[in-house]
């Protein structure tokens, strides 16, 4: 049976503007990091896929490197579009990136102007697309000069195949002048993508101010800790965690006596708001404004419909908001 979505997707998704442009996006949009890719079943991420739509999530996010095995991701994107989605690309926001490590010799990794243009060719050859909206320098470049990764990023626009541009992982300093020549080129900086959660604050030392000042919006990345901040280890780490395996996202030995002492005792606070754990620590990203959208990811469709439910209550008191930081202060 052809997929029709929900007529009422748009009735309890919230919209913020992205900084100074005039795009908005979902305050909660699904990521393709993981569960996406060439092992993983694809009825399941097509369902994942289609359950977001449904809620009003419109921005799919994405990277060339995405799977595993790289790639993967944006190929199983593609055919989730072809088949269910095609008719509503206008209502959709797909970002892909370059900058990790994508394939062998010296042009397939990094920021150079070879590597950004030809990563996002093939992006758009896996996911059969003519263009995307946004297209991300996913990381700092040491070694190669910021106006020529920004000059590729401004390139990609001119030539059509990127709405927006944006940046990842980098620092405030770096932001600041990567938005000035981005500026200088014509196509300014739409968005940044850092890690922030109530475990990681980085982002309130300098950059948010940053993002301020330039009107530049954020999407958020691991908000949830890489599943720290839901019911996952309320009891410790279960063996079928991500953090018992291989996972990139979260570590054994990141789960200190310590950690899971506040995650119980931000649960219980989680609680008497009426959320879930995970409920309650995006809408402390998305407190105050200042953070355009979380980006979550997915194994199940029943964990988008938690994430959403977020949006019920994004509202904090004093006395909550102090209460949180005296739960992260605790030794």
């Amino acid at each position: 049976m052809a997929y029709e979505p929900a007529n009422n997707r748009y009735e309890s998704m919230k919209y913020n503007r992205v900084g100074r442009s005039g795009l908005k996006l979902p305050a909660i949009s699904l990521g393709l990091w993981h569960n996406f890719g060439g092992g993983d079943r694809y009825e399941n991420g097509r369902a994942m896929v289609r359950r977001a739509f449904d809620l009003g999530i419109t921005h799919f996010d994405l990277a060339n490197n995405y799977g595993p095995p790289p790639g993967s991701a944006e190929e199983t994107f593609g055919q989730i579009l072809k088949h269910d989605l095609a008719a509503h690309r206008d209502e959709l926001i797909i970002s892909t990136k370059a900058g990790y490590h994508m394939w062998e010799g010296p042009y397939g990794d990094w920021g150079s102007r070879k590597y950004m243009l030809s990563s996002l060719d093939q992006s758009l050859k896996r996911m059969k697309l003519d263009y995307v909206d946004i297209f991300y320098s996913h990381r700092p470049d040491p070694e190669t000069p910021l106006e020529e990764t920004m000059g590729a990023l401004d390139h990609a626009v001119r030539q059509g195949k990127a709405l927006y541009v944006g940046i990842s992982n980098y620092s405030a300093e770096q932001t600041a002048r990567a938005a000035e020549i981005l500026k200088e080129l014509g196509t300014p900086c739409l968005i940044h993508q850092p890690s922030y959660s109530m475990f990681n604050r980085w982002i309130e030392n300098g950059l948010q101010d940053v993002l301020d000042q330039e009107g530049i919006g954020s999407i958020v990345f691991s908000p949830l800790a890489g599943g720290l901040l839901t019911n996952r280890y309320l009891n410790g780490v279960p063996s079928d965690s991500r953090a018992a395996g291989p996972s990139v996202f979260l570590k054994s030995d990141q789960i200190t006596d310590s950690k899971l002492q506040k995650v119980k005792l931000l649960h219980e606070l989680a609680g008497e708001r009426g959320q879930t754990l995970a409920q309650m620590s995006l809408a402390w990203v998305l407190r105050g404004g200042r953070v355009t959208t979380a980006l979550i990811g997915a194994s199940r469709t029943d964990q988008i419909d938690d994430c959403a439910a977020a949006l019920n209550r994004l509202d904090f008191s004093e006395a909550e908001l102090a209460r949180i930081e005296t739960i992260l202060a605790a030794e």
